[in-house]
């Protein structure tokens, strides 16, 4: 079964609970608002910002904002921050000595066809899309994804 971790969940929550925010936000108010541990929260930003998602302003007006719109970050950014490269398989992966039997597998190196479809599916996903997809297709009336509110325009 392909699963996504639980942290690369939190992320997309967090992210998108930034989204909304006016200025930065601390980790304590992030998992006030999303029910998200608040250590699990400082994890989860850590990794958001090595991968250059959010920033991190300190000082005592200090939090975290968001880099791009979630309009501009794809899935894949957010796993491959969180959880590493996409990679179904070890040789996928491209480790050497990773598997026992790669030298004599049948099906070594052609993993490598899967593994770029689902890539390419997750990088033309954004968290826009997502956003706007947890919205019912009957409610969806001009919904602004960037602002996180409905505008007047119906969208068909």
């Amino acid at each position: 079964m392909l699963r996504l971790s639980r942290l690369t969940d939190y992320a997309v929550v967090v992210l998108v609970r930034l989204s909304s925010a006016v200025t930065v936000e601390t980790a304590p108010s992030i998992a006030a608002a999303t029910g998200i541990p608040e250590p699990t929260v400082s994890k989860v930003l850590k990794g958001l910002a090595q991968a250059n998602l959010v920033t991190s302003q300190r000082g005592a007006h200090g939090g975290y904002r968001l880099n791009r719109t979630l309009a501009a970050i794809p899935v894949a950014d957010v796993i491959v921050a969180i959880d590493g490269p996409i990679a179904l398989t070890a040789c996928v992966e491209g480790s050497v000595g990773s598997c026992e039997s790669q030298s004599l597998c049948p099906m070594a190196g052609r993993w490598g066809v899967v593994n770029d479809a689902i890539s390419e599916a997750l990088t033309s996903i954004t968290l826009a899309d997502m956003q706007r997809e947890a919205v019912p297709k009957s409610l969806r009336i001009g919904l602004s994804v960037e602002a996180g509110t409905f505008a007047s325009s119906i969208v068909e």
